[in-house]
């Protein structure tokens, strides 16, 4: 087994510089990578669907190793990466650079080192002749709200015959993750009437009125953290609460006409996003009631742009036994707050489990990277996993 991994993990390594090279930023199509993808996989024999986005600039690619039996393992992972717009890279983050111990480029552990790993794994896969199959499920989308993987969940889900479990693939170090928070994204714009700044009774600044709503999302975010749920097993326990952007107005001299903020919401899978934010939605309501009155073309418009559920432990869950069985893990039951597309494959019916290689830490970095040792793990991982299949 341990040659059959260093082999993979030689393969897998070549795969990921082919991956990194592809920029597939989530604001740009992913189908040069597809593309790439799928050339690969049919040079093996296998056969690849795609599963469009609404406007055809994107796609999720899914394909089954072995047999259309039930009992596979879907291997699941996303396409997409973050932008690398203005931070501090040392070295071309869509070239795979490795200095000592360490692979660099965007995706290298978030999450194109597993996709490569998957792919790796297809030649053994057909060579041992498995049993069962493994489903390489790799969507779109994922770093903007997971956007891409329920429509293919729900072609695994009616198509093909059932599996027996998912692994999603984000980076934690090839330890088995039971759980993560959900995750909501919200906008909000409010519209003012332009006026000299002098003249307040002539016009509304956006920006003022904007004010009182920013200071109430503030004040959530505190009375979130004085009280977590009893019990959580999350670090940080608590739900978050954070305004990533903000911004309006032209001059310092004119009532600003529009002021738009972005905020997220991250909580632990028993706490309901939508009764948590009902106190702020009801007041934006009645701010732009207000603003209404004064100017018919001013109020508050609230927009919900994403809900990615959350991942719940499983009593007995067979994922994690089976991931757990593959890496050797015999550590304590883990969570994590960053959310993926596990809570989606959960709530299609699926066993589930969180187990990739590289940290989380990394992420998002500039000079991301993932240790070659994860890579030598997540090949052991592959290894065993053809050997669980043929059984």
């Amino acid at each position: 087994m341990m040659a059959a991994a260093e082999a993979l993990s030689a393969r897998a390594t070549a795969i990921l510089e082919k991956l990194v090279a592809f920029d597939t930023t989530s604001s740009l199509s992913n189908l040069a990578l597809i593309d790439w993808v799928e050339a690969y996989l049919a040079g093996h024999g296998v056969a690849a669907r795609r599963i469009a986005s609404d406007d055809g600039r994107k796609a999720n690619l899914l394909a089954t190793v072995g047999p259309a039996v039930a009992g596979g393992v879907v291997l699941s992972g996303h396409t997409d990466v973050v932008p690398v717009e203005g931070q501090p890279w040392t070295s071309d983050p869509f070239v795979l650079t490795r200095r000592g111990e360490r692979l660099f480029g965007r995706g290298t552990c978030d999450m194109k080192g597993f996709l490569a790993l998957s792919l790796a794994a297809v030649p053994d896969l057909l060579a041992a002749g498995v049993k069962r199959p493994a489903h390489l499920a790799f969507s779109y989308d994922e770093e903007i709200g997971c956007f891409g993987a329920p429509r293919m969940i729900a072609v695994i889900a009616r198509e093909l015959p059932a599996p027996a479990l998912a692994v999603v693939g984000e980076p934690t170090m090839m330890e088995a993750v039971q759980g993560h928070k959900s995750i909501d994204a919200w906008r909000v714009t409010v519209t003012g009437h332009e006026a000299h700044s002098a003249q307040t009774h002539l016009g509304v600044s956006a920006n003022m009125e904007a004010i009182p709503l920013l200071a109430f999302l503030a004040d959530k975010a505190r009375a979130l953290e004085a009280h977590p749920p009893a019990g959580s097993p999350f670090h940080p326990p608590h739900a978050t609460l954070t305004i990533g952007r903000i911004g309006g107005g032209t001059a310092g001299n004119i009532l600003a006409r529009e002021h738009r903020f972005l905020f997220d919401l991250r909580c632990p899978p028993d706490l309901d996003p939508q009764a948590t934010m009902a106190d702020f939605i009801a007041l934006c309501g009645r701010t732009d009631a207000a603003l209404k009155a004064r100017f018919p073309e001013c109020g508050v418009k609230v927009e919900h742009l994403s809900h990615v559920p959350g991942f719940r432990p499983e009593t007995d869950g067979a994922a994690e036994a089976f991931a757990r069985r593959l890496t050797g893990d015999n550590g304590p039951p883990r969570v994590v707050s960053y959310a993926s597309e596990a809570g989606q494959f959960q709530q299609g019916g699926f066993s589930t489990i969180l187990c990739g290689p590289g940290s989380i830490d990394q992420a998002h970095q500039p000079d991301e990277y993932v240790d070659v040792v994860q890579i030598e793990r997540g090949a052991a991982f592959m290894a065993r996993l053809v050997e669980a299949l043929c059984a």
